[in-house]
């Protein structure tokens, strides 16, 4: 890990008080945020963050788009089958949340036949399954709690630093912890098999324990001794004065310029490239389709089967996650450009092949008469006619893809919906922030309607008369 002289962290960046952007600043925060960090000044080396949703985190390992995971990965036998996973740096045990008003629910026996949230790929998910629960998957601790008070699920099975910690940081009385599952829980890093970091990783860890570092970071944002040093746990509420709290809309105010931004420099541009490419490959792809040639003809009904029947976020994850396995390695924007564009291109080729399809023959032979060639034909005869009809499905097509990018926050791209979440976790104000960035989201396709109206307008004097 020195050798390579950087140390590449992936991190959820929304699972407070772990890893999230303070609401201040800004800046990715949090008990393992410090704690890579630490480690990294024991191993002088720097420390980057690639912030990443659980889910797909160890894919993300795996693809080698990091080095460790220090997002409070629990150390299990499953697990330690298949990553280097370091010595723990918080300890906790499982406890069962429910509603405060809620004493249906006292252990873990009490919990089969009722509604848990939790994370898909969490052990706690795994223990709730056990215990007979039903599980509706989420994102993350922050989603579940809400889903709780909303009354939406029954409870939820999680780690108690982190339910202490949201205790005290919100100081939430309408939830309670009624029982543990008698299970004690053991957080460390990960890194890809046979990794040679543990050495390195555990070295640094018994340094920050030893100097009391790992206790200091604990304090600072569980308010307990989590490191496993001590298994003193701040009950609910105490140890240190919850900090301010901004109004929904105070904080709807201070984050307009960054979610606008993520808007400009991400989702808008990222639309824009995919859908040009996009029309570019569905051009190439319907005139194949349209060719007499067998071998290109059958190749585009293939392609466009492969792109019309399979979803979008596994050709995201594909190319994302899927692609290093055979050497290839593409950064996040560029990965998602080339998703998008491969699945306009397969959805568009078919509108563009029925626009050309709609023009009549004698439109052809009239091209003929004058001396135009196949491709002279096209270009100023056929085409223009063509987009005429095309302009509409297509402008559908545009904006659906707006709408799609919020799916690119999986692959690591912080466009506008990504931004809504990373500012929503540590405040759990999902309502305001979500509204907002959809807001943002209803502006884009109203300004790309009116263009597709005016395109319209424009087209008309294409028509045949």
């Amino acid at each position: 890990m020195r050798e390579a002289g950087v140390l590449r962290v992936g991190t959820e960046g929304v699972y407070a008080p772990f890893s999230y952007h303070d609401p201040a600043t800004g800046e990715l925060v949090g008990y393992d945020v410090d704690v890579a960090r630490a480690i990294g000044d024991k191993l002088g080396v720097p420390v980057e963050f690639v912030e990443t949703p659980w889910d797909s985190i160890f894919a993300a390992l795996e693809a080698n788009r990091f080095d460790i995971v220090a997002n409070e990965v629990t150390i299990n036998p499953e697990r330690q089958a298949k990553y280097d996973l370091s010595q723990p740096y918080s300890v906790g045990e499982g406890v069962i949340v429910t509603r405060a008003d809620d004493d249906s629910i006292k252990s873990l026996a009490d919990v089969k036949g009722k509604t848990a949230a939790e994370n898909a790929t969490s052990n706690w998910s795994e223990i709730a399954r056990k215990a007979g629960a039903n599980v509706e998957s989420v994102e993350g601790f922050t989603q579940a709690i809400t889903l709780l008070n909303q009354g939406r699920v029954d409870v939820v099975i999680n780690d108690s630093i982190a339910v202490y910690a949201y205790l005290a940081e919100t100081g939430d009385t309408s939830v309670k912890i009624a029982g543990t599952v008698g299970e004690k829980s053991e957080q460390g890093l990960a890194a890809r098999k046979n990794s040679g970091y543990l050495p390195e990783l555990n070295g640094a860890l018994d340094e920050l324990r030893a100097d009391g570092t790992l206790t200091g970071i604990s304090q600072k944002y569980l308010k307990a001794d989590a490191t496993g040093t001590s298994q003193t746990s701040a009950a609910p509420g105490s140890a240190q004065e919850a900090p301010q709290v901004r109004s929904a809309s105070q904080l709807v105010i201070d984050n307009l310029w960054p979610l606008a931004k993520a808007a400009l420099t991400m989702t808008i541009p990222l639309t824009i490239i995919s859908f040009i490419v996009g029309l570019i490959i569905a051009l190439a792809v319907a005139l194949a389709r349209l060719s007499s040639n067998l071998v290109l003809s059958n190749v585009a009904r293939f392609y466009i089967s492969i792109i019309r029947g399979t979803p979008l976020l596994v050709q995201l994850f594909i190319v994302f996650f899927a692609l290093p396995e055979f050497g290839v390695k593409i950064d996040p924007f560029p990965a998602a450009v080339i998703a998008f564009s491969l699945n306009v291109g397969g959805y568009a080729a078919e509108i563009i092949r029925s626009a050309i399809q709609s023009i009549p023959k004698g439109q052809w032979e009239a091209a003929e008469t004058i001396g135009l060639n196949y491709v002279g034909a096209l270009r100023r005869i056929i085409l223009p006619q063509a987009a005429r009809v095309a302009v509409p499905p297509l402008s559908n097509t545009l904006i659906s893809l707006v709408k799609d990018t919020s799916l690119a926050s999986t692959i690591l791209v912080t466009e506008l919906l990504r931004q809504a979440q990373i500012v929503a976790a540590p405040t759990f104000e999902f309502f305001a922030l979500y509204g907002t960035a959809a807001v943002y989201y209803w502006v884009i396709c109203l300004v790309l309607s009116f263009g597709q109206s005016r395109v319209e307008h424009r087209l008309e004097r294409y028509v045949a008369r």
